[in-house]
C-alpha cells in the first residue's frame, strides 16, 4: 500500500528501474544499478536504489543514504575506505569521486540533499 504517508509498504521489495551505468564507470564485474524515486519534495528526493556485484566509479552529489541489504565498500579518493553493510549510514558530498565495490547486491534508501554547501576542496 501506498499514500501520501506510506511511500512504500516494503524497501526490500519495492520494484527498481534499471538506470544503466556508463561503460567508463564499470570497473569490474557486470554490476547493474537500479533505483526508484519515493518522493521529491523542497528540493530533497528519496528513494531507493541498488547496486548487484562488482566495481563502479561515481561523482556524487549530496546524499545520505542507509544500508538496507547487501555487502561492500566505498573508496573515497582521499584514500578513506568505508565498509557498507545493512545498517551503515554514509554522507556523501557533491563532487566527491567514490569507488563502490560490491560483494553481495546492495540495496539503500537515498536521501539526495538540497545543493547548498560548496563543494569538497
Amino acid at each position: 500500500m501506498t499514500t501520501d504517508r506510506v511511500l512504500t509498504d516494503d524497501a526490500l521489495a519495492t520494484t527498481l528501474t534499471v538506470d544503466g551505468l556508463h561503460p567508463a564507470d564499470v570497473v569490474a564485474g557486470t554490476p547493474v544499478a537500479s533505483s526508484t524515486e519515493l518522493v521529491a519534495a523542497r528540493g530533497v528526493e528519496v528513494g531507493v536504489w541498488e547496486l548487484t556485484a562488482g566495481t563502479v566509479t561515481d561523482t556524487e552529489v549530496d546524499e545520505v543514504f542507509i544500508v538496507l541489504t547487501g555487502r561492500g565498500e566505498v573508496a573515497f579518493a582521499d584514500g578513506e575506505v568505508v565498509p557498507v553493510a545493512p545498517g551503515t549510514v554514509v554522507r556523501l558530498r557533491a563532487g566527491e569521486r567514490t569507488t563502490w565495490t560490491i560483494t553481495e547486491t546492495l540495496r539503500k534508501i537515498y536521501v539526495l540533499l538540497p545543493d547548498t554547501e560548496d563543494p569538497p576542496a
